[in-house]
């Protein structure tokens, strides 16, 4: 066994005691720190000092207290797919890697539940579920741990029907910053006996404990699912369809917006055939057979009246799932579309009523900043994303990518919506949480201070640093 020699910030004491506790599971090989230093999406890295492998939860609830006697700060890390700078260790301290903890501990098939483990996958989770007829249906695109998704407050492509993680998730195990394991909501649908812990976990990105445990909600399989794509020679038709489509109430389980540069982007990644390089429409149906059919020629006619081309729909299970899957792969294939520049994800999320005004101003914006920036976005709950293709070496580039992406923020608030709709703030949005939440900010630093006094955990992300602070 490699001995692991202290590092600048890392008492002796706390690494003997740590390797005690997991032996080899404390690694401190730069490939293993460097990995553990950065997500998607943004080019800021924090290297940790160890990066440490959990896979009970009282070996969490050891570490963390070990940690918080040190004043050792420490960084939850699974899949590493957040695009705001989240798992950056930028106050050094540990990496702790929860992907290990990957058991679904318990499935109930009568009351539409499951309890998993926070490394879990999504993919993984819906693998064991199919056998049973069920489902979980926040789809975030990326193979994310439900761990990651909870702590990020994660949505997707089917949030318009089943809503996110917010609305799926029924409880928690979290561990505190001093080494507490403690239970949160439960399997009862509904609860009035006290505070809601459930929904101040969900969202907090590491900042006040670490999620070990989820309890979900599932769906049953849908008896018919029907996928449909149409395509607009004018992106504002195509904002109109979708406008339209949700004011006028039809079920959809999924209606996904792509703009011309984007479709460009997976017609050329994906290898997509039978699609131009226009704005497209990406929707899904679920329900009995003769719902799906009504909702289909409903939808089919309104696009129509919006000037929609070649309205198709897919049954088959392969087909549908080679376009959900060209769409899933946007974010690599904008970057397949700039080779050698980053894509610098962002998402925003304004009300049904504003959504038009506000993507088309965007459109405008991206037109007028000369930035290749394509839009795709979960649309059916007003929530879109632009991935901003800069040159990390060009540092004006870089700049002006970022002015846009902080633009694409404030005027989503100015809309009367959120600078995030499913990104989280981590690093990159913090700018922008007092002009959202004013005076309540400062309601959340008491929060944090409270459950975390030494600041610990996630140090230097999601809540700005008040006056004095």
């Amino acid at each position: 066994m490699n001995v692991i020699p202290p590092r600048q910030g890392l008492d002796g004491g706390f690494v003997d005691r740590l390797r005690d506790l997991l032996s080899d599971r404390v690694a401190d090989s730069m490939a293993l720190r460097e990995q553990h230093s950065h997500g998607e999406g943004v080019a800021d890295a924090g290297l940790p000092d160890l990066v440490v492998f959990a896979e009970r939860n009282e070996e969490v609830a050891a570490v963390l207290e070990l940690c918080s006697r040190f004043n050792v700060p420490v960084v939850p890390f699974g899949a590493g797919s957040s695009v705001e700078g989240q798992v950056a260790a930028i106050r050094g301290g540990i990496s702790l890697d929860l992907t290990g903890m990957n058991a679904i501990l318990d499935v109930s098939a009568e009351s539409l539940d499951c309890r998993v483990q926070a490394g879990v996958t999504r993919e993984q989770l819906n693998h064991e579920l199919r056998a049973q007829g069920l489902f979980f249906t926040v789809d975030p695109g990326a193979d994310a741990t439900i761990g990651g998704m909870a702590a990020t407050r994660a949505s997707g492509t089917n949030a318009v029907r089943y809503g996110t993680m917010r609305e799926n998730v029924l409880g928690l195990t979290v561990v505190t910053p001093d080494g507490r394991i403690i239970r949160t909501g439960g399997r009862a649908r509904k609860s009035s006996a006290g505070l809601d812990l459930t929904r101040l976990y969900v969202g907090s990105e590491g900042t006040l404990g670490i999620i070990t445990e989820i309890q979900l909600r599932l769906q049953g399989l849908p008896e018919a699912v029907v996928a449909a794509t149409c395509q607009f020679d004018q992106f504002e038709d195509a904002v109109g369809t979708v406008s339209a489509a949700l004011q006028s109430g039809l079920r959809v389980a999924r209606i996904e917006l792509i703009d011309e540069v984007q479709m460009k982007a997976c017609i050329g990644y994906s290898k997509l055939t039978g699609f131009a390089e226009k704005p497209t429409l990406f929707m899904e149906f679920h329900g009995s057979p003769n719902g799906v059919s009504e909702d289909l020629s409903n939808m089919e006619e309104l696009a129509l009246s919006f000037g929609a081309q070649d309205f198709l729909k897919a049954e088959r299970p392969e087909a549908r799932t080679r376009l959900w899957t060209a769409r899933h792969n946007a974010y690599h294939a904008t970057k397949w579309l700039c080779p050698g520049k980053n894509n610098m994800g962002t998402d925003a999320c304004v009300p049904i009523s504003e959504f038009a005004a506000c993507i088309m101003e965007t459109k405008e914006d991206i037109l007028k900043s000369g930035m290749v920036a394509p839009i795709v976005g979960h649309v059916g709950d007003g929530n879109f994303h632009l991935g901003i293709m800069h040159d990390p070496a060009d540092a004006e580039e870089t700049a002006r990518a970022d002015e846009l992406a902080a633009r694409v923020s404030e005027r989503a608030i100015r809309f009367g919506g959120t600078c995030s709709g499913e990104h989280g703030i981590g690093l990159h949005k913090m700018r922008f949480m007092e002009a959202e939440h004013g005076e309540a900010l400062d309601v959340m630093r008491a929060i944090k201070a409270a459950l975390d006094p030494l600041g610990i955990m996630n140090p230097g992300k999601m809540l700005p640093q008040g006056k004095g602070v």
